[in-house]
């Protein structure tokens, strides 16, 4: 599931090839006619992300929502474009660009105050100015779930996937099954701020950097054009700082990846 440093590229990308202009949209798999048509013709005001959701805001007050999920995938091309390939859930055309959008888990026509609904459900996204710190700190601070579990819970922080989570409770040392109430504010600061940063690496990037350049070396990534990692999907391959073997068990439904000297 791509994680929320994507979503904000898309939505840079989306708002400077789009932005301010009409969009022809349409559907060219017949799953979304209806909101292709509520909002083809209009003007894209503004593109933006929270968490792992990318909103498309529309003159008149439409909003595309769209949440990608394990498949969703934009792919982008000049004009004109070739005829759809595959499933193709939903096409945006303007003057110089285009991308097409299949299977995402939610594309939908919502109206702007519903927006404030599906935000309600989520925690501060780190890439956001607007982000408050302080409400993912006191979700974590009551509860009896583990830091590893917590920080996979969109409710919690909004845009943490499979690999920010595994990374950065290795870098700070911390044990993936340590429970939140047990955690301290000071060290919850330090991993918001590394967070933060290491996002803001990601949007910029295009890529998810994780490992410190004394630790950049050995082992290559665990897939071709994949990031290379301190723990995630390294189980059985030697940590890269003490040379233990990594551990992964499943942890609330999601494989979770840890080194056991390290990370005591």
């Amino acid at each position: 599931m791509p994680e929320g440093h994507t979503l904000h590229r898309l939505a840079r990308l989306h708002q400077r090839r789009f932005g301010r202009s009409p969009v022809v949209v349409s559907s060219p798999q017949g799953r979304f006619v209806d909101g292709a048509a509520d909002v083809s013709g209009r003007v894209l005001r503004k593109s933006d992300a929270w968490g792992k959701h990318l909103f498309h805001h529309y003159d008149g007050g439409r909003v595309v929502h769209i949440h990608l999920g394990l498949y969703g995938t934009f792919t982008e091309a000049a004009v004109p474009l070739p005829l759809p390939v595959g499933q193709v859930r939903m096409r945006m055309v303007g003057a110089e660009y285009g991308t097409d959008l299949r299977g995402p888990t939610v594309c939908e026509v919502i109206g702007e105050p519903e927006i404030a609904d599906v935000v309600a459900k989520l925690g501060p996204d780190p890439l956001r100015g607007d982000a408050d710190p302080e409400v993912a700190w006191k979700r974590i601070a009551k509860s009896r779930r583990s830091i590893g579990a917590l920080l996979m819970d969109q409710s919690v922080i909004a845009g943490v996937g499979n690999v920010y989570r595994s990374e950065l409770l290795f870098r700070h040392r911390m044990d993936p099954y340590r429970l939140g109430v047990h955690l301290g504010q000071d060290e919850f600061a330090d991993m918001w701020t590394d967070l933060v940063a290491l996002m803001k690496v990601g949007v910029r990037r295009g890529k998810i950097v994780v490992v410190r350049p004394e630790h950049d070396h050995g082992a290559p990534s665990y897939g071709p054009g994949r990031p290379r990692t301190y723990v995630y999907r390294r189980a059985g391959d030697a940590c890269r700082v003490c040379g233990t073997s990594v551990r992964t068990a499943e942890l609330e439904g999601r494989n979770l990846f840890w080194c056991p000297a390290c990370q005591r």
